[in-house]
């Protein structure tokens, strides 16, 4: 009797329903909202730290990784001459090769390697910016210096490809850093920005298929670097452009702009922080965008037709002298009517999306007693749709635990994960955004890229 009881439990416990295991398979998820919704994750970290499963060596660069269908994917850089390559202000000429690699989620083994000879023109020279999207059989990626290639996941071999700069559209400053978005039959970048006219738009898109060109638009001086982003609102799906002068709305089937906010010109051009959508519940359709050196500004979506006005703006004197969010690289989360954010000098804040209106800074989870420091930054990674739980990854290669609210940051945990290597900023920083997948932290720097287990027991 008693042994028969016990063999029920067992065959209970190993046919019970879990959750699926997801993919990451693009830039800030499988939703493009940067929210792991992943259950039976750890709630702490042991006092040994994470296990780890795998390392690959790999060379420079910004570029997260993206896992799909049992692969990894990412891009480096391996240079040919490291002195020359070392530099921040200022475009430096510097040979070297781009490269996309392929590895086995479960193994790291690797699988392919595709490189192409990519000499740089840029600043900030360690290596690509952008995650590789995966759709279906084929990956696209696009290099520091605009070369966007359709690879075969299982070959390594390219079906077609682009180049995006010339003498017309040089590349910008910091190189291409808008991620690549797949949308339908299409694959949605950005392009340089000389006029719609006489060539490549400010955005383009191609077929993902063929590589033809279906669209350009937004003839302009500038790109940016913010990515593509496609949200619903006002009855209409709307391509989300944020560029060194405004904030645009297209149709992503055409390139037709619904809408146009001047905003700018910013700063050196700086327009990074992915663009966030929210719908909330009393204040409607919200779009909110941030810049390095004039703050926040929040469009109002109208709920009936592709249509917008300011909701609010909010900066300051100055950078260092605001109450206001100024993003520099790391997307914010807008949740239950808040704003959380990192900004230029490393401080994470909570503003009233309501207003902007600052609710708490601390600098706990990025610089710590150090205080301001240009550039500091923590990615936020929201566990679940709603709730305060957050994984932070900071500059430092710490993962961290923490609740997130209009009442404070509070830390459960925190663990060292991976050693910052890249010395772009002066300081050695990891700048690139984990993926998270199959309850595992998939992560690189300019060495290598591991694999750990977050999966709790």
């Amino acid at each position: 009797m008693r042994s028969s009881y016990f063999a029920s439990l067992l065959v209970l416990a190993f046919f019970a329903p879990t959750a699926p295991a997801d993919d990451w398979p693009q830039w800030l998820g499988p939703q493009r909202d940067g929210v792991w919704r992943e259950t039976g994750l750890m709630t702490a970290f042991p006092k040994g730290g994470l296990k780890i499963i795998w390392r690959v060596p790999v060379g420079g660069g910004y570029a997260g990784p993206a896992v799909a269908d049992g692969r990894v994917f990412v891009m480096d850089r391996q240079m040919k001459n490291a002195k020359a390559d070392r530099t921040n202000w200022g475009r430096i000429t510097s040979p070297g090769d781009e490269r996309v690699l392929c590895v086995d989620e479960k193994t790291g083994k690797p699988l392919w390697v595709y490189a192409y000879d990519c000499p740089y023109s840029i600043s900030y020279g360690a290596g690509p910016r952008t995650t590789p999207a995966v759709d279906g059989n084929r990956v696209y990626t696009l290099g520091a210096e605009g070369d966007l290639y359709c690879i075969d996941i299982q070959t390594g071999k390219p079906i077609w490809s682009h180049h995006l700069s010339g003498e017309k559209a040089p590349t910008p400053m910091w190189g291409f850093a808008g991620h690549p978005l797949v949308d339908g039959d299409k694959v949605i970048v950005l392009s340089c920005g000389i006029n719609a006219a006489t060539g490549p738009g400010l955005v383009t898109a191609f077929n993902k298929m063929t590589g033809k060109m279906l669209w350009t638009a937004l003839g302009a001086k500038v790109a940016g670097y913010a990515p593509p982003m496609i949200c619903q609102a006002g009855g209409k799906r709307q391509l989300i452009i944020w560029c060194p002068d405004s904030v645009n709305s297209l149709d992503p089937e055409t390139g037709k702009v619904y809408w146009t906010q001047p905003h700018g010109p910013l700063k050196n051009g700086v327009t990074i922080a992915t663009p966030r959508f929210v719908h909330d519940p009393k204040l409607g359709d919200l779009l909110f965008v941030s810049s390095a050196y004039e703050g926040a500004l929040v469009m109002k979506l109208d709920p009936t037709e592709p249509k917008a006005s300011i909701f609010w703006k909010r900066g300051g004197t100055s950078e260092r002298r605001t109450d206001a969010l100024h993003l520099l690289m790391a997307p914010p989360t807008l949740r239950d009517g808040y704003v959380y954010g990192v900004g230029i000098g490393g401080a994470l804040r909570c503003l009233d999306l309501r207003n902007g209106n600052r609710i708490w800074s601390t600098y706990d989870a990025t610089t710590g007693d150090v205080g301001r420091l240009s550039w500091a930054n923590a990615f936020l990674i929201p566990l679940g749709d709603a709730g305060p739980h957050f994984l932070l990854a900071n500059e430092h290669g710490d993962l961290i635990l923490a609740d997130l609210t209009p009442q404070g940051y509070h830390e459960t945990s925190r663990t060292h994960l991976l050693d910052p290597t890249n010395t772009d900023a002066g300081r050695p920083v990891v700048w690139c955004h984990p993926a998270l997948a199959d309850r595992c932290v998939f992560w690189r720097n300019d060495k290598e890229m591991i694999c750990a287990s977050i999966a709790a027991k």
